[in-house]
């Protein structure tokens, strides 16, 4: 017989366990990277978000100011516009409450909002958002900076 008549031997088809416990370390890996930084993006986003509805609130209270005189008013009181974040959310899906501060914190000349972290942001590193009407914005988040938190 010559050898083109020989059978050949087959490697068997598939893949080693070696091959497989490789592939697994390495989805394992590049899991333990990208997942937190997956989620400090989403955080920042919504973040951005409720940063943009603040602003929007601060610019009705501008706005009633001027067509009251007071930030405090009682006839018509002040009602902001978006008092969640994101915008006209409901229930498990709102990630901030906003609020117009009590006295003394708003007066007939100043005025503050403040953003509540919930539900999914309740836990976030930033905390609550304040922002007032001398364009002062603050956190109160375990021991972040708002120049860290407001972008």
């Amino acid at each position: 017989m010559d050898k083109q008549t020989l059978p050949r031997a087959r490697r068997p088809g598939g893949f080693t366990l070696i091959e497989v416990m490789i592939a697994i370390a390495i989805v394992g890996i590049l899991a333990a990277i990208a997942l937190p930084a997956y989620k400090e993006s989403i955080a920042r986003s919504k973040r951005s978000d409720v940063q943009t509805v603040l602003l929007e609130d601060a610019q009705y209270m501008q706005r009633y100011y001027a067509a009251n005189n007071v930030y405090n008013g009682t006839t018509p009181a002040p009602a902001l516009p978006y008092t969640n974040s994101p915008r006209n959310a409901t229930g498990s899906a709102v990630n901030y409450t906003i609020t117009i501060a009590p006295a003394p914190d708003t007066t007939a000349t100043t005025f503050k909002l403040i953003a509540t972290a919930t539900n999914s942001m309740a836990a976030d590193r930033c905390g609550n958002f304040t922002y007032t009407d001398q364009q002062i914005r603050e956190v109160s988040g375990s021991g972040q900076t708002a120049a860290t938190c407001w972008r």
